[in-house]
């Protein structure tokens, strides 16, 4: 059985399709167009199907899901065994639920620190025993930058190595804002996960999200390293898993 889902995020969107587990197929979009997922379904003989989006869902998406699979719907009422202890679950974002479903389902019984590190940087906690209080959200790195330049009437608006992952020296007006945002940002990850493995033993830290790149570089070397794992995936797996428990073992 194959099954098609879709997270739709602040920048792009994610289209995956899944084989029981296993992702056959991934794409990001800028703008997700119906007839692509019409394609992806008649090629793939889609079964089932879902979406997350951090703003309000798309009509026309939707309603291809729902006139072409079992559409199954996606909200933090869904619960695949996690016990929630979040106040108002109705304003929890659906890509962080995602994400600590995904990691419920892949590192059970683990204490797991999920850093997406995206728009914005979200960090949440699912202890071992299956619990989840919350979390914390952050600036993203590009609105870090983009804040500097709007909030201020002479600091420009900078660009950053992405690729290099480099943290250069303060020595100009530039190369100070590059490394006042990107250092902060490293030094703020950091602090976080000293903090986390001060409260649990055995600590899994998993990173994703547009520039979780920058941030394995920079830790690569740290001592925080050996409990790092790297998952693009989260998301997309946590909403496989919302197909697997409300589909699946319901039928």
């Amino acid at each position: 059985m194959h099954n098609l889902v879709i997270d739709i995020g602040n920048t792009n969107s994610k289209v995956a399709v899944f084989d029981d587990r296993t992702i056959v197929h991934t794409q990001v979009f800028k703008q997700l167009a119906p007839e692509v997922l019409i394609d992806l379904i008649q090629q793939y003989q889609i079964t089932c199907s879902t979406i997350s989006s951090v703003g309000p869902e798309l009509k026309e998406v939707v309603e291809v899901l729902k006139n072409n699979t079992v559409y199954i719907p996606f909200s933090t009422g869904v619960n695949t065994g996690i016990k929630n202890y979040y106040q108002t679950i109705a304003t929890l974002g659906l890509d962080r639920w995602a994400k600590i479903i995904a990691a419920n389902h892949y590192h059970q019984g683990k204490n797991c620190f999920l850093i997406d590190a995206g728009t914005c940087i979200t960090y949440d906690l699912l202890n071992a025993q299956n619990e989840y209080f919350g979390g914390s959200i952050s600036l993203g790195i590009d609105m870090r930058f983009k804040a500097l330049n709007h909030y201020t009437g002479r600091l420009p608006l900078v660009d950053w190595d992405r690729e290099g992952g480099i943290v250069p020296e303060g020595t100009n007006t530039t190369t100070a804002i590059q490394n006042g945002v990107l250092q902060g940002v490293i030094n703020e990850v950091e602090g976080f996960i000293a903090q986390q493995n001060n409260k649990y033993s055995d600590l899994t830290v998993l990173i994703t999200g547009g520039n979780a790149a920058f941030l394995l570089k920079q830790l690569k070397n740290s001592i925080f390293a050996p409990q790092i794992i790297h998952d693009p995936y989260l998301v997309i797996k946590g909403l496989n898993e919302v197909i697997a428990f409300e589909y699946v073992q319901k039928n």
